[in-house]
């Protein structure tokens, strides 16, 4: 065999990997739905667990009839909390999808922050730009999507929003604060409003600051976890953060990981439970790498579309061996 016969075949036997790996990515594993399970030991010792059922970036367009019919399997688990972190819509008609979706949930607690494709519809775009760097903020793009709808259906729900805010639950005796922000991605976050507003919250709710109680949790929410959000929701007390955005780098290399991560998180953090650090203070963070991606890059590749299962129990919590 000839060289230039050799280069033919080494290129030919590329092409047809190649085209292989993308209709996996696109056929295969995008809608190879998974769950993730977690253990955190927040809570006082003795506690009953709490299920918490973390969904993000499910990207719904209306037709996703396969991945509407998956999260509704998801309610056979019985969580007590839903933590939404944006990115719920892929389209202009999402909606009605979602609400198929979630109707399970209706009536279980729930708290949620938006992200960028909560207020404006995906584009189409190179997606070798996202190599350069995190994609464009959606700011100042007018958006185009019902996010009033889409608020009022999650309010139906019950569910509490926690864009630039803070609010508080009791859920089986365990006392929660929450914390939450506006995309970062888009620059809609407020984190100079957290502080304002979680001494509010601590003085309408008395029973935050009841010292007969079991320690009170603190549960933090962004849509994309820049380090400038992570840092700010640590200072001001947060003992868990809630993300997604990153897709887990969405197409990954085995063996090496994210190529990507959208926005400035190490790439080793991009997806999965981690201690964040800042000004000797930590909290646990738990990236999701999502449910869905851009109609427009239909494609996973060694990162599995996922919710998350995270089982907060007492801080005396031990496995038995």
């Amino acid at each position: 065999m000839t060289n230039s016969s050799r280069a033919g075949a080494a290129l030919a036997t590329a092409a047809a990997l190649g085209l292989g790996a993308l209709a996996w990515g696109a056929l295969v594993e995008r809608n190879a739905f998974s769950i993730r399970r977690e253990t955190l030991p927040l809570l006082a010792p003795g506690a009953r667990p709490l299920t918490l059922l973390h969904l993000s970036d499910i990207h719904m367009a209306p037709w996703q009839r396969a991945k509407q019919d998956w999260i509704r399997s998801l309610a056979i688990f019985e969580p007590d909390l839903i933590v939404n972190t944006g990115d719920n819509l892929g389209h202009q008609d999402g909606l009605v999808g979602l609400e198929y979706a979630l109707e399970p949930f209706r009536n279980v607690p729930g708290v949620y922050v938006h992200g960028s494709n909560d207020y404006v519809g995906p584009e189409a775009k190179n997606p070798l730009g996202y190599l350069t760097g995190p994609s464009k903020s959606a700011r100042g793009t007018k958006p185009n999507l019902d996010t009033a709808a889409l608020e009022a259906f999650f309010d139906g729900l019950g569910w509490l929003g926690l864009n630039n805010t803070a609010r508080a639950m009791s859920i089986k005796g365990a006392r929660l604060e929450f914390m939450g922000v506006n995309d970062p991605h888009a620059g809609f976050d407020r984190l100079d409003k957290l502080p304002g507003a979680l001494d509010e919250l601590r003085e309408n709710v008395g029973w935050l600051d009841e010292r007969d109680g079991p320690d009170v949790v603190s549960i933090a929410l962004a849509h994309a976890p820049y380090r400038r959000v992570l840092n700010s929701l640590v200072t001001n007390g947060a003992d868990v953060i809630f993300s997604g955005h990153t897709h887990g780098g969405q197409v990954c290399v085995p063996g090496y990981g994210a190529l990507v991560t959208n926005c400035d998180i190490p790439r080793e953090q991009v997806r999965g439970l981690s201690l964040w650090h800042h000004a000797l203070r930590a909290a646990y963070l738990n990236v999701s790498a999502g449910l869905g991606t851009s109609i427009y890059a239909p494609v996973r590749f060694a990162c599995k579309p996922e919710a998350v299962l995270v089982t907060l129990t007492g801080d005396d919590f031990s496995y038995s061996g």
